[in-house]
């Protein structure tokens, strides 16, 4: 079998963070190979990176169980699928004047580093049917989580007419066909969960249709319980933020809490991140912090790859599936 991703960087990528990088990825291979699982966690605009483009083959070959992700990754990946034609790349963005910036937002364009969102074809184009399946639960008294409401979503095909992307690119819809478990902490900060607040002020919809942050901690805590046997659950950690502090929380919440003394440390751990080590900063902190949290063991498997994901998440995910 070819393997043209691992030859490149097992002959190029010998040091620094380039070996990191490597021994990273030969550490998760290994946890698969031992019959581990994976949770990975994304922050940042990964989705409107185009991640999905192979996330998305993670998830089809089960290279990954769980997902904890931020509300705008859940949904912009949703939104590139839909409006990708639409979308505008703005290469100097450095040098954008406020004015420049008023002119984008006049037009409808809502900038994400050098990437602009069509508010009209991608938030509007998804507002119109999420809402309809917010309402459908709404009468019925039913509830469900913010990614629930999204498999729905994709499942029901009403979003097909608007395929912009190859489906296949899509992590959304690869993990909405497996029913892939996810997590979404804070999902109230995204549009989706603007939209959503605005409803229930309105008096259209009721805030207890959507289920809570404190239940998607109960979900993860019920499926770390019965998942974590054997060789345990691994934490490949995309970013910062609350997309992997909120799930890495569970392991102390169950032993220190809930008294459970026998629930397994988290059992690899590798975080792509160009945050650097100062005070305070949590994104930045070292992999051994998180012993003194209860959230890693002495001999948990760690490691930290100091750039951008954007390039390294992309290597590491082809080697992966080249390897395992």
């Amino acid at each position: 079998m070819s393997k043209p991703i691992s030859e490149f960087i097992e002959k190029y990528y010998l040091h620094f963070n380039a070996a990191a990088l490597v021994d990273a990825s030969k550490g998760y291979v290994a946890h698969l190979k031992d019959g581990g699982k994976m949770m990975i966690t994304l922050a940042g605009a990964m989705s409107t990176a185009e991640l999905g483009k192979i996330l998305a083959e993670m998830i089809r070959q089960d290279k990954v169980d769980f997902i904890s992700c931020t509300g705008a990754n859940l949904e912009e990946d949703l939104m590139n699928l839909v409006a990708h034609s639409h979308y505008e790349r703005v290469p100097h963005y450095r040098d954008l004047t406020p004015q420049e910036e008023w002119a984008l937002l006049e037009r409808g364009l809502n900038r994400v580093t050098d990437t602009c969102i069509p508010e009209e074809e991608a938030f509007r184009r998804l507002q119109k049917h999420i809402y309809e399946i917010w309402k459908d639960a709404d009468n019925k008294g039913e509830r469900y989580f913010p990614h629930e409401y999204m498999y729905k979503m994709i499942l029901s095909g009403v979003l097909e007419q608007y395929y912009e992307i190859p489906r296949e690119n899509s992590w959304m819809i690869a993990a909405a066909e497996k029913n892939l478990p996810i997590v979404v902490p804070g999902w109230e900060d995204s549009t989706m969960g603007n939209i959503f607040a605005s409803y229930c002020i309105k008096g259209d919809l009721k805030f207890s249709t959507m289920k809570s942050g404190i239940e998607y901690m109960a979900y993860l805590a019920d499926w770390y319980t019965k998942n974590s046997g054997g060789k345990g659950v691994g934490f490949f950690q995309i970013g910062g933020g609350i997309a992997g502090d909120f799930p890495i929380c569970v392991v102390p919440m169950l032993y220190q809490d809930m008294e459970m003394h026998d629930i397994p440390f988290w059992s690899y751990f590798c975080q792509i991140s160009d945050s650097t080590t100062s005070y305070g900063s949590y994104s930045g902190a070292v992999p051994n912090e998180k012993i003194t949290w209860g959230k890693l063991d002495i001999t948990t498997p760690k490691f930290i790859v100091e750039s951008d994901a954007t390039i390294c998440a992309p290597l590491m995910f082809s080697y992966i599936l080249e390897n395992s």
